[in-house]
């Protein structure tokens, strides 16, 4: 039986992983973190095997040509032993290949076949090509989200990552279900559904009368001057979240802003103070505010590039970076009172004979 303790809270728990890029990756990185056995099949390459990269930490590779019979087959023996698989394809690769849901689950019923796509597996665009932005795109999240005259990806956070996290749900919650006798479960990870899941308070706000769809016309988009990030006389950024009226109220005393309460509630007021906040955060540099506002509740941070988070006090406390092998990188989150995920290792290159072997 595996240690839970020493080994994360996800020891014991056996995941395949079919190489991809993106959101794929990242689950897998994350279930690795927390103490999960995942193997990455990767595809046959003429180039150099993939070394050191962050997001392939801790997994053991092998590599098999789905298409060879005999390499298929023993991808099946391994998969006759695992609790998850993670399908980064188009719908309806994996069956063509002969490794679809039917041919797994008539080996293994109680494996949770995980599909990561972005458009789902069913409706008029699944088999369509498309990317993070686009996916995000029909849920109404990259509307809302950039200056008024235009819409700006926020990275590829919402629709890749955000969908791997859907993804992991979808997986945890499927073994928990398989330990209960249900079996066949297929998880149909999408990211055009998780982005539009991740909406929900704004259609709410919305239902309420609270939310209009105009970018820079709400609390949270960057309209509010209370909420949002100020350029610094260095040229460099700092963010005030002080959205409570005790906490608007510290910013005032603070920054020697004048406006009461009343003027912070009308939005008509707002490009008015904004303008009246940024004229006094061009008065200091970032490190000045910092040494002011950070650590208040004022609810103040610097704006940080990722070169500089790790080196950030609080985040260094509490080492939320580690490096290896000279590359900053983010610790396993989250983090586990009794079984504390394992120190994240390198990927490491196997054969699937060794991987059956072990597993067996």
């Amino acid at each position: 039986m595996a240690d839970h303790k020493k080994h994360g809270p996800l020891a014991g728990t056996r995941i395949v992983e079919f190489a991809g890029i993106g959101p794929g990756p990242f689950a897998s990185m994350i279930l690795s973190d927390l103490g999960a056995e995942v193997v990455r099949v990767d595809r046959p390459s003429d180039g150099p095997p993939e070394r050191g990269a962050v997001m392939t930490r801790g997994r053991n590779r092998v590599t098999a040509d789905l298409k060879n019979p005999e390499q298929r087959e023993a991808v099946l023996r391994l998969l006759d032993h695992a609790d998850a698989l993670i399908d980064v394809y188009r719908p309806g690769v994996l069956e063509r290949l002969g490794l679809g849901p039917d041919v797994v689950h008539a080996r293994n019923p109680k494996l949770i076949y995980g599909r990561m796509t972005g458009w789902g597996q069913t409706g008029p665009l699944a088999l369509t090509a498309g990317h993070d932005i686009n996916y995000i795109a029909i849920t109404g999240a990259l509307q809302a989200i950039g200056p008024k005259d235009r819409p700006v990806p926020p990275l590829n956070l919402v629709g890749d990552y955000g969908g791997a996290l859907y993804l992991i749900v979808g997986l945890l919650s499927g073994i928990i279900a398989a330990r209960q006798g249900i079996t066949h479960q297929v998880v149909d990870a999408a990211m055009c559904d998780s982005a539009a899941s991740m909406m929900a308070v704004f259609s709410d706000l919305m239902a309420i009368g609270q939310w209009q769809c105009q970018r820079e016309s709400n609390f949270l988009d960057g309209a509010a001057p209370y909420y949002r990030p100020y350029e610094c006389a260095d040229g460099e950024h700092f963010s005030i979240g002080s959205m409570e009226p005790q906490f608007y109220k510290l910013l005032c005393e603070k920054t020697g802003f004048n406006a009461t309460e009343e003027e912070r509630t009308n939005p008509a007021n707002w490009p008015l103070l904004s303008t009246k906040l940024e004229a006094i955060f061009r008065t200091k540099t970032r490190a000045e505010w910092s040494a002011l506002l950070e650590g208040t509740d004022v609810c103040a941070a610097p704006v940080l590039s990722l070169a500089e988070a790790p080196d950030h006090p609080h985040l260094a406390a509490r080492q939320s970076f580690i490096t290896r092998h000279g590359i900053p990188q983010p610790a396993p989150a989250p983090r586990f009172s009794a079984t504390p995920a394992p120190v994240p290792r390198d990927s490491v290159e196997t054969t699937l004979a060794d991987q059956i072997a072990a597993w067996s």
